[in-house]
């Protein structure tokens, strides 16, 4: 047997051996907290003597569960890792077992982006809803924020699906006609989204005292990681978990919390203690990835905030080289100086895949991209399109979700691809019958094959092919099912014959990643399985070969590393941004600039350029280029000193309307500075059309000046 406790530090030590009760660690960037979560599980299992059935570790995305599945595996051999997992993958796994307490069958269908999308889509052509008036993204906060509320629970327990249809035909506003239509789709196939899947969960555990009973034996050790990134709903559901056993394991950072827009609470870590007062703490500070400039500069700027647990990352790599910041005249300056930089470390130690441009905001990297055309660097703009939402991997998915759960988003998607003589008349008829009689659209072709409408295309090939299948699926591996199934349908034929090679690759890639699930998963490996992973995976949980610097936000770039990182764009009114209204929300951006940094291992280079923004106010560098200490910083070029001055006032003045202080009120009569036209004198307020009229010193008429651009005070 392995020695579990071989190569860790004292830190990793304490938490690993710390089995029993409730315990925080406070695991900073790169302290290695996967590693001691990953040792700890296996010290539960090969020290102790827990079977893995008895253990939830719970992560936040599927890239970080995967990965410590896989290290688990190589230290504990080829056994089941129990369940670790993401927090929906774990409530897929409860509603697996417990969701026929709501009357829903066991193998209901997880949906994903797309399956929301086409919905949505069918509403509004029924509903005859303008998706320009009201956006399918309103329609989803919207759904959201009342499914939040528990809103759609008592609809669901309570209504059939005709009951459901009326209620969505006989609504008399937009929202309720999106709302109930929604429900409505979803119940006809028995369909769980993603916030549905934490919300029937909690139902479950929340009201049936059997259901919470068994789970809470079960789980005699809950670990969660990232537990600064915690929901209400996930918080209360870490605690419901442990409460039995008393064995709540946690890990995460304060100063990492960059997620309270989707509902995270600094408060959960930062009060655990407050709550369970016999909890142990443990810090974990030692960094190994980035170099001690980075750390210096990071520390320097994380230290200004106050809602943290005090701490100091420490690196084990020492010094490298400067942390590099390059104020440019314009946003075409910018970003040629950072193709110079590009261009240097490639032609010493880099490839492309190791650079990353990150930034507050997409819009930002619109001159960056077109520098890098112009300098023929490849790159990757990692925006949220995912691998698995590509056409032909959608379309693949879809057939393989055909033999479990003949889904209508799955059946509309491919009963045409390849062209079987199915257009909208024959989908029309379809979709009539199958609300007439209360059934799927796929049972509906089942039994109309016979009319002479449906018997004129070629549906029976589609039926016999999926038929067949079902009865044969379960003695393929994945691996030959999707491919039996590609070319059996003639889609592979379909593709070859229009010549689209890259669609073909995309279809390659596909079953190679389904290679890999095998391998990786050992015994489990039923297509349910599979379907259910690939339904919760992220843009991010599928990796591009292509070597290319690659391009993100910093919120995108959370949790990954890379050698080069260039944070660009770090002005006023874009970072910090220019919607923060409180005091919580600077805080948060600025642990948004901390997180950044720490992505570097080896450089880091920070940027900004002068300009105006959207709005028309004028780019000053951002208060988290002064908020680092200078000393840590390698200035390009020295900032004039009248653009520190202006750009402090602007700051103190902005911290001041955040605070809630009223900032002092320009009158007629005071003397003034403008950043372009120098100083002057206030003729006149013009408070009803919002600017002062201004008499520049070096000018011969006033000027109105709007009350959105800065003018400082001179006495």
């Amino acid at each position: 047997m392995i020695d579990t406790l071989e190569g860790l530090n004292e830190e990793q030590r304490q938490a690993v051996t710390a089995t029993e009760g409730y315990v925080r660690v406070i695991a900073g960037a790169g302290s290695g907290k996967t590693k001691a979560l990953t040792h700890r599980y296996v010290y539960l299992v090969n020290d102790v003597g827990i079977a893995t059935a008895n253990i939830l570790c719970v992560t936040f995305t599927n890239k970080a569960a995967n990965e410590m599945r896989k290290r688990i595996r190589s230290m504990i051999g080829d056994q089941d890792t129990g369940m670790v997992c993401t927090f929906h993958g774990f409530c897929v796994r409860l509603l697996r077992e417990d969701i026929h307490t709501m009357n829903y069958p066991d193998n209901f269908l997880v949906m994903d982006e797309e399956d929301v999308n086409a919905i949505l889509h069918d509403i509004y052509e029924q509903a005859k809803i303008d998706p320009r008036q009201y956006t399918y993204s309103m329609a989803e906060e919207m759904i959201g924020r009342r499914k939040i509320k528990e809103e759609h629970l008592s609809y669901i327990l309570n209504m059939d699906n005709i009951a459901l249809r009326e209620k969505f035909l006989t609504a008399d506003n937009t929202e309720d006609r999106i709302f109930f239509g929604y429900l409505y789709e979803q119940k006809k196939c028995f369909g769980l989204d993603y916030d549905d899947l934490m919300t029937f969960a909690f139902y479950i555990l929340g009201h049936f005292k059997e259901k919470l009973n068994k789970w809470q034996k079960r789980l005699q050790y809950v670990m969660v990681d990232e537990f600064q990134d915690v929901s209400g709903m996930q918080y209360e559901m870490a605690e419901l978990l442990s409460g039995y056993h008393g064995n709540l394991f946690i890990v995460g950072d304060p100063d990492q919390t960059i997620y309270s827009w989707r509902g995270a609470n600094i408060g959960y870590i930062l009060n655990f203690d407050k709550v369970h007062e016999e909890c142990i703490d443990i810090i974990m500070d030692k960094n190994y990835r980035s170099s001690e400039n980075i750390l210096n500069a990071s520390n320097s700027l994380i230290e200004k905030n106050k809602q943290r647990i005090r701490k100091e990352l420490r690196s084990v790599k020492g010094a490298n080289v400067p942390v590099i910041y390059n104020h440019a005249k314009t946003t075409a300056q910018e970003a040629d100086w950072m193709v110079r930089q590009i261009k240097a470390v490639t032609d010493s130690e880099a490839v492309y895949n190791d650079i990353a441009i990150l930034y507050r905001a997409h819009h930002v990297s619109r001159s960056v991209e077109e520098a890098l055309l112009k300098a023929k660097i490849p790159y990757v703009i990692y925006s949220g399109v995912s691998f698995y939402n590509r056409r032909e991997v959608k379309d693949a998915i879809c057939y393989l979700r055909m033999l479990i759960f003949e889904d209508d988003f799955s059946f509309k998607r491919i009963i045409n691809v390849p062209r079987r003589n199915f257009g909208k008349k024959r989908m029309e008829f379809l979709e009539d019958y199958a609300a007439g009689h209360g059934c799927r659209l796929y049972e509906a072709l089942r039994e109309t094959l016979d009319n002479p409408l449906i018997a004129s295309s070629k549906a029976a090939d589609f039926v016999n092919l999926i038929d067949s299948y079902q009865q044969s699926y379960k003695l393929f591996k994945l691996t030959d099912l999707i491919t039996g199934l590609m070319n059996d349908s003639g889609y592979e034929a379909m593709l070859r014959l229009s010549g689209e090679d890259g669609r073909l690759d995309n279809l390659a890639e596909l079953k190679q990643s389904v290679f890999h699930y095998e391998n990786a998963a050992g015994e489990e490996t039923l297509l349910a399985d599979y379907l259910q992973n690939v339904s919760l995976l992220t843009s991010m949980d599928k990796e591009d070969k292509k070597d290319a610097v690659k391009l993100m936000t910093i919120h995108t770039a959370k949790g990954l590393e890379f050698p080069y990182v260039f944070v660009c764009g770090m002005n006023e009114g874009i970072f910090p941004s220019k919607h923060v209204d409180s005091e919580d929300m600077l805080e948060e951006e600025r642990r948004l600039a901390y997180v950044a940094y720490t992505r570097a291992e080896r450089a880091l280079f920070l940027s900004d350029a002068e300009g105006t923004n959207f709005d028309g106010s004028y780019r000053y560098p951002s208060r988290f280029i002064f908020n680092t200490d200078k000393m840590y910083l390698d200035y390009t070029v020295e900032l004039e000193q009248r653009l520190i001055d202006s750009a402090a006032e602007y700051i103190r003045r902005n911290e001041e309307k955040i605070s809630g202080e009223e900032p002092e009120q320009l009158k007629a009569g005071m003397r003034v500075k403008h950043n372009l036209f120098g100083s002057g004198v206030i003729l006149e307020v013009n408070e009803a059309e919002k600017f002062y009229v201004v008499q520049f010193d070096k000018m011969k008429t006033p000027r109105n000046i709007s009350f959105r651009i800065l003018l400082e005070r001179e006495e």
